[in-house]
């Protein structure tokens, strides 16, 4: 999700007419208020960074121009690390899912400015993109970065990193793709590795079974760095997909 526990999908309205919308969220959608700045790079960008769900599933050669291992990047907040990523890592490609729409045009404002084209950006819910936008087989990389710890354990529901969508995930992933992991509350960090690790079809990349050191590839936030200096931990995990 994001440097700022912006969490992930969308939080709908009930009713009895229609049973889909009660399934449950893994977010809690907070409009915000837009920039100036940020509506003119959603205003200006999304023709060319832009994906819609109605779109269907993507050929991420055609989306691109070329043959590149792609990145999946679920709730990426404001985006700074998103694009610090898609910079650092130009021969891939990036794709971001955010339901935070300030997040988006803020994410569209810093890759516009730095003049990226391995970037391409979702608003909508995550779970459903991937259901219906992510070919199977597909990414080398998947990021979930600080999402939404639903703290109190009668939400502990609500978190993202459960069995049925870590399986459904798997299915995007290519052999040999990673699910990477990163929060600083230790008790979602423990419940990913449980859940992890009873996951069929991973194994933990982990020489200790548990958790890793933070990879270089994923930035040091502005967030992260302030909780270092409070005292407070960072767990990262990263789990192979190897069947």
């Amino acid at each position: 999700m994001s440097d700022n526990h912006s969490p992930q999908q969308s939080q709908q309205t009930e009713t009895q007419e229609t049973p889909y919308l009660r399934k449950i969220r893994s977010f809690v959608k907070r409009e915000g208020r837009l920039t100036k700045g940020q509506a003119k790079a959603l205003e200006d960008c999304w023709p060319n960074m832009g994906l819609t769900h109605a779109q269907g599933l993507q050929n991420f050669e055609q989306l691109f121009g070329r043959q590149a291992p792609v990145v999946l990047e679920i709730g990426f907040g404001m985006g700074k690390s998103l694009v610090e990523m898609a910079i650092a890592e130009s021969d891939k490609d990036f794709i971001g899912i955010e339901v935070h729409r300030p997040g988006v045009g803020a994410c569209l404002a810093d890759a516009n400015e730095a003049g990226i084209t391995n970037l391409r950006l979702y608003e909508h819910d995550a779970v459903e993109v991937l259901a219906d936008c992510i070919a199977d087989n597909s990414l080398s990389r998947v990021q979930l970065f600080f999402p939404d710890p639903w703290h109190k354990k009668r939400h502990h529901k609500r978190r993202i990193v459960q069995p049925e969508f870590v399986q459904k995930l798997r299915q995007k992933l290519r052999i040999g793709g990673v699910f990477h992991m990163a929060t600083d509350w230790e008790n979602y960090a423990e419940h990913m590795l449980e859940v992890m690790s009873q996951a069929e079809g991973y194994k933990n990349q982990s020489a200790t079974q548990d958790y890793v050191p933070r990879p270089d590839h994923r930035p040091l936030t502005k967030f992260e760095q302030r909780g270092h200096r409070l005292g407070h931990g960072v767990w990262d995990l990263m789990f192979e997909r190897i069947a």
